[in-house]
């Protein structure tokens, strides 16, 4: 393996992410790894957590731990205290930078003001909250348990005791029209702190949405000219109110981009802990590709014996290469086409990159590779068409 590669990593930094896989109830259109349990040990997990980070902090001694993130499920189902060993324990086990983002993902319907200001004494400084809609039929649509009362005012607590705020919003609903989007992202961004994740409503295979769809009874959904044009009001809206996208589906005023997502993005190391958590981690000159058990029970009886991961796979170059480009491609300032090249030893295929330039689809700005506005509702096509070459 070429020796760049070995410490590729540090071009996107390192993070840690939980995944708490419980949930108060599934929604529909979800094929996250989330599950509803009526009783839950949280000492349990703890141990179980605690345990997953000293296994992996062998592995990765004396990095700059620079992001955390406690994603589900629902992690606001965490008790404090949970929150808190895991952060004590992480800090043990690396340094942490002096700007280190630690976020928290919340459901409405499971805030509580104390549980708020516990997970703010445990260390976290971000919270990341799934509103996914500003009225009350289309959350009940979307299988939500809270409405947009208890959205908002659990949003001004979230507010009252962190100083950075995010919430997710889907768009391209049942029966939803352009001028209702565009009204419900105005007041989104009348409520939002820094930084707000808009996504297009998928349907994924495995849901209750996909067997919805696939047996003909998921109606009133957008047709592709529609659900491009709210994409494209978004971005304009957003931009008009200073939370330019800076991903494909995020936007942040300048400087509160999430850190931890950047890691992703810009293809990073991360540790991931907890039922179903992925990970990529560079040891010894090779990079891993880390999966962990994802039936909680399975998971727990594995840590129990050594280690939560199901499978670990040695990336090549090309690998590693490609899912660069994968990565890099959603960002706005897209990616380093000479990272790129050292990753793979060849750099991009030129006539796709001359095919795809002469549509006006990806633009070049010195050594960077950019998606332009045409290209953005076509992304994963453009991706597709770089990885053939």
């Amino acid at each position: 393996m070429p020796a760049v590669s070995a410490e590729d990593w540090r071009n996107g930094g390192f993070g840690l992410y939980v995944h708490w896989p419980f949930c108060q109830a599934k929604c529909p259109y979800c094929d996250f790894n989330s599950h509803v349990s009526r009783e839950i040990d949280q000492t349990a997990w703890v141990r179980d957590y605690l345990s997953e980070l000293r296994r992996t902090a062998a592995e990765t001694p004396g990095r700059v731990l620079n992001a955390i993130f406690f994603g589900g499920g629902t992690p606001s189902l965490m008790a404090p205290e949970t929150v808190a060993a895991v952060i004590d324990a992480a800090r043990s086990h690396w340094p942490f930078a002096n700007d280190i983002e630690i976020t928290l993902e919340a459901n409405p319907g499971s805030v509580e003001a104390g549980r708020f200001a516990g997970y703010r004494d445990a260390g976290v400084n971000r919270i990341s909250m799934g509103v996914q809609a500003l009225n009350d039929a289309d959350l009940r649509r979307l299988g939500r348990i809270h409405t947009v009362a208890e959205a908002r005012a659990a949003f001004d607590i979230a507010r009252a005791c962190f100083d950075r705020v995010s919430f997710d919003l889907i768009y391209a609903r049942q029966e939803q029209n352009l001028a209702d989007w565009q009204a419900e992202l105005r007041q989104a961004l009348s409520m939002a702190v820094d930084h707000l994740s808009l996504y297009q409503l998928t349907i994924e295979q495995g849901t209750a949405f996909g067997d919805r769809y696939n047996a003909g009874k998921l109606r009133g959904l957008p047709d592709d000219d529609l659900a491009a044009d709210m994409y494209f009001a978004t971005q304009e809206i957003c931009e008009a109110a200073g939370l330019p996208a800076y991903e494909v589906s995020n936007h942040a005023r300048p400087g509160a981009e999430s850190r931890h997502n950047l890691i992703y993005w810009h293809y990073g190391d991360y540790i991931g802990i907890g039922p179903g958590a992925h990970g990529r981690i560079s040891i010894a000159g090779q990079r891993f590709a880390t999966e962990c058990h994802r039936a909680p029970g399975l998971w727990t009886q594995a840590v129990a014996v050594g280690s939560g991961e199901s499978v670990r796979t040695v990336l090549s170059p090309q690998d590693q290469a490609n899912e660069y480009l994968m990565m890099g491609m959603r960002l706005k300032e897209g990616l380093d086409m000479g990272r790129f090249a050292a990753l793979y030893g060849a750099p991009l295929p030129a006539e796709r990159m001359d095919y795809l330039s002469d549509l006006g689809m990806i633009e070049v700005d010195g050594n960077r590779l950019m998606v332009t506005e045409d290209g953005w509702p076509i992304l994963n096509a453009i991706i597709r068409e770089l990885l053939a070459g």
